[in-house]
């Protein structure tokens, strides 16, 4: 999107804390608007909110439960009514609860495809449709973007945590599909972290063992990734495919999930 002649706005989903959190830093520092999406983080999204205002002209939050379809569809046009226009969407909001092979059930799955996938595929619809509008009201270059992030597991996977990774695996199917219906006013591009950032579930030394796990001794950082979701949705060549961030991780064949490693 080279020489804007308005600022640019993005909606960052799960953008209070963790990955959400650096990418929207980091579009912000660039010069990006960022609509700040939460579900129920509200102090941390208006810290985030804070430090984005500190680096560019404009942020504001927005809250929306993702498992809501009518909160969904809503979120879109709740960011344009605010800043006036949205140029882009980042899809960072991410339910992550442990299945496997035997606990799996259909609420589960129901649960993270509501998330992971149809919240993304309905955002995507959503600035299509703004973007269509603006070129009908005569902004015939009107462009947008949408990043959708997955994980090097879809490329490396293992029998944890399958209804997560069967609804990240629609969202790179989706990725595909939406690249190609809404080409060529919206582009959409994956970008796949390998392990980037330590839980609870895991004490320092192990993530630290675990993010040298990959042919370049090193994981993807939480900057890594944010800066990979700047490239993407920056550079006007890209869609239907997905950038893998994970220093090679998905190279790599693993047993367990990092998390129960």
């Amino acid at each position: 999107m080279p020489h804007p002649t308005h600022p640019r706005t993005v909606l960052v989903t799960g953008a209070a804390k963790r990955l959400g959190r650096s990418i929207a830093l980091t579009l912000a520092a660039g010069g990006w608007q960022v609509a700040v999406h939460y579900r129920s983080s509200q102090q941390d999204a208006m810290d985030t909110v804070a430090a984005c205002a500190q680096l560019t002209g404009g942020s504001a939050l927005f809250d929306a439960d993702f498992e809501d379809e009518t909160a969904v569809r809503a979120l879109l046009p709740r960011v344009v009514a605010h800043f006036g226009r949205v140029d882009a969407v980042v899809n960072s909001a991410s339910l992550f609860e442990h299945d496997n092979a035997e606990t799996f059930g259909f609420a589960a799955l129901e649960k993270h495809l509501r998330s992971n996938t149809a919240t993304p595929v309905l955002l995507a619809q959503a600035l299509h449709q703004h973007v269509a509008d603006r070129v009908a009201a005569g902004e015939a270059d009107a462009q947008g973007a949408v990043v959708n992030l997955l994980d090097q597991k879809l490329w490396n996977q293992n029998p944890d945590f399958v209804s997560y990774t069967l609804s990240k695996a629609a969202l790179e199917a989706a990725g595909t599909m939406l690249a190609l219906a809404l080409a060529p006013r919206v582009r959409v591009v994956g970008v796949a972290p390998g392990l980037t950032l330590t839980s609870h579930m895991l004490s320092d030394d192990k993530f630290a063992q675990l993010h040298a796990l990959s042919p370049l001794g090193r994981s993807s950082t939480a900057e890594d990734v944010a800066a990979t979701v700047k490239f993407a949705l920056e550079n006007r060549s890209i869609t239907g495919t997905t950038l893998l961030v994970d220093g090679g991780q998905h190279l790599m064949k693993f047993d367990r999930d990092f998390s129960l490693m």
